[in-house]
C-alpha cells in the first residue's frame, strides 16, 4: 500500500476535527457514549476523505495507458528540396548547354 501523500493527510485531518466539532455542536450530547460514537464517526469520514482524494498520476503508470490507446498517424508530405552542394545533371543535347538566346552549335 502507498504511503499517504500531503494532501490526503490534511483532508483527513481537517475533515475529522470540523466534523467532529459540528456534530459534537449539533447533537449538543453529554454522556461519554455520544462523544465516543461521533468520534468514530468523525474518523470513519476523515478516512473517507483521505482515500477519495485523487492520486498525483506517475509516470510509470501512465506509459502503459498511452500505450493501450494508440494514436492513429498520418504522414506529413515533405517537399524535397535540392542541395546547393549537389552536381547539376548532364546535359541530355547540345541544345541545353548553348547560352540562352541562340539556336545550337556553330558549323558547318
Amino acid at each position: 500500500m502507498p504511503r499517504p501523500t500531503a494532501a490526503q493527510l490534511a483532508y483527513g485531518s481537517a475533515t475529522v476535527i470540523f466534523s467532529t466539532l459540528a456534530m459534537l455542536l449539533l447533537s449538543q450530547t453529554s454522556s461519554g457514549l455520544g462523544v465516543a460514537v461521533i468520534a468514530l464517526a468523525a474518523l470513519g469520514l476523515g478516512l473517507l476523505v483521505a482515500l477519495t482524494v485523487p492520486l498525483p498520476k506517475s509516470r510509470l503508470a501512465a506509459a502503459p495507458a498511452t500505450a493501450a490507446a494508440p494514436e492513429e498517424r498520418v504522414p506529413v508530405q515533405r517537399a524535397t528540396v535540392p542541395s546547393a552542394a549537389a552536381p547539376p545533371a548532364a546535359p541530355e543535347s547540345v541544345y541545353e548547354v548553348a547560352p540562352s538566346g541562340t539556336r545550337g552549335p556553330a558549323g558547318p
